[in-house]
């Protein structure tokens, strides 16, 4: 009897070992359960909640495309921009609820890997408890067994317990690998997540200068046209006559400085081989090339993108090459020129503050002035939508979209 008791008591000390250590880590499961499946249901309300406010994004959208396909005339600016304003709150509204669904999603992963450790942790003291046994087993020599052992099926059956409790370290081992390699998977996961964090945050904060941008602009026009239908027509034939203006200067002293340049000894133009670099931090376009729902598309084609910047940011040379221009205009439209090599010149509009001159070489990457845009303040121009930098790429004098060309 006290043989059998020696032999089945391992294996009923492994049983219970597996067994309360399955009960507590259920226990663990099901609380654990619950707060993700709560994660789970706040997720899709912010989901639903996104969803909302796509559909109202796209109904002033829509309202604005509306307006901007009617008469231009003070009454409709004004809902546009009205319309503009609300839908720069959505936006903000929209980015913010993006943001507390990934955080949710952040912590459902860190919930997950938190169950991925203990089930780690338990499987390594399963593990420990069976080589422990083994070890206990492996102190008797084979003569021990058999003398302990009254019968040969009783040897055989020791044996083959043993062969078992190899068995079971082994997908013990697989187990504990996998649950690894899940782990790993939720980290990389919850790396991933915080990344898409950290761009919505980014997002947001441009979404809230675009917000201030618009109320900004609302203010500057009421405060020019003092709800004056004919002032707000002056402004429009006043912002109309300076990118005329702007357009044909470009043109001709375009060809003026590539033709100095052809009779000079020694100076031709290089283009840089890494090509062109951003002007300003690379960043949200808000309004792109040739773009159908630019604001003032029916008073001029909008030949460049629009670059959202804070006013008063560095501005830099895209590429080596001789300023064709730098106009001050005061609280006009000022902008920049650089003609560069193979063809290519590019103008930088909106600008608040100029540190180049006229025939000046610069080479790329170098600071040339500050933007603007803020509406009423120097370099701004008639009619702007707020801060950013107008940035134009011409190809042998005709506009070409920047975006093929930006790295």
């Amino acid at each position: 009897m006290t043989k059998i008791i020696k032999f089945i008591f391992p294996i009923l000390f492994l049983g219970l070992l597996v067994n309360t250590a399955n009960f507590t880590y259920a226990q663990i499961k099901v609380d654990q359960n619950e707060e993700v499946e709560q994660i789970n249901k706040d997720i899709q309300d912010k989901k639903d909640r996104i969803k909302k406010i796509q559909d109202q994004q796209a109904v002033y959208e829509g309202l604005i495309k509306q307006k901007q396909g009617e008469k231009a005339n003070l009454n409709n600016q004004l809902a546009i921009l009205e319309n503009r304003l609300a839908k720069a709150a959505l936006d903000i509204e929209s980015a913010q609820t993006e943001i507390d669904r990934t955080s949710l999603e952040i912590d459902k992963i860190n919930l997950e890997i938190k169950d991925k450790d203990k089930q780690i942790l338990s499987q390594k003291e399963h593990i420990a408890s069976v080589v422990r046994l083994m070890q206990q087993q492996d102190d008797k020599s084979t003569l021990e067994i058999l003398l302990l052992n009254g019968t040969l099926n009783d040897f055989v059956s020791q044996v083959k317990y043993l062969e078992d409790i190899n068995k079971e370290i082994s997908q013990s081992l697989d187990t504990l690998k996998q649950y690894k390699k899940d782990l790993e998977g939720q980290q990389k996961n919850l790396n991933g997540k915080k990344r898409e964090l950290s761009g919505l945050k980014v997002e947001l904060e441009g979404k809230k200068v675009d917000l201030v941008s618009e109320q900004q602009n609302k203010v500057y026009i009421l405060d020019q046209t003092k709800y004056s239908e004919r002032e707000y027509q002056r402004l429009l034939k006043l912002a109309k006559r300076e990118q005329q203006q702007a357009e044909s200067d470009i043109v001709s002293l375009e060809k003026i400085v590539r033709a100095k340049l052809s009779k000079i000894a020694g100076k031709k133009l290089e283009f840089n081989d890494a090509g062109f670099i951003w002007p300003v931090p690379k960043n949200t376009i808000t309004a792109y090339f040739h773009d159908p729902d630019y604001p003032f598309r029916y008073i001029f084609e909008h030949p460049a993108i629009d670059i959202r910047a804070g006013q008063g940011s560095t501005l830099r040379a895209v590429a080596s090459g001789y300023v064709a221009i730098a106009k001050n205009a005061g609280k006009g439209y000022s902008y920049i020129m650089i003609v560069h090599g193979n063809g290519f010149a590019t103008v930088y509009g909106h600008v608040s503050k100029i540190y180049v001159q006229t025939d000046e070489y610069v080479v790329q990457g170098q600071a040339i002035g500050l933007t603007g845009g803020m509406p009423g303040t120097n370099g701004a121009g008639s009619l702007t939508t707020g801060p950013h930098l107008h940035f134009e790429v011409r190809l042998n004098g005709v506009p070409v979209n920047p975006l093929e060309y930006l790295p």
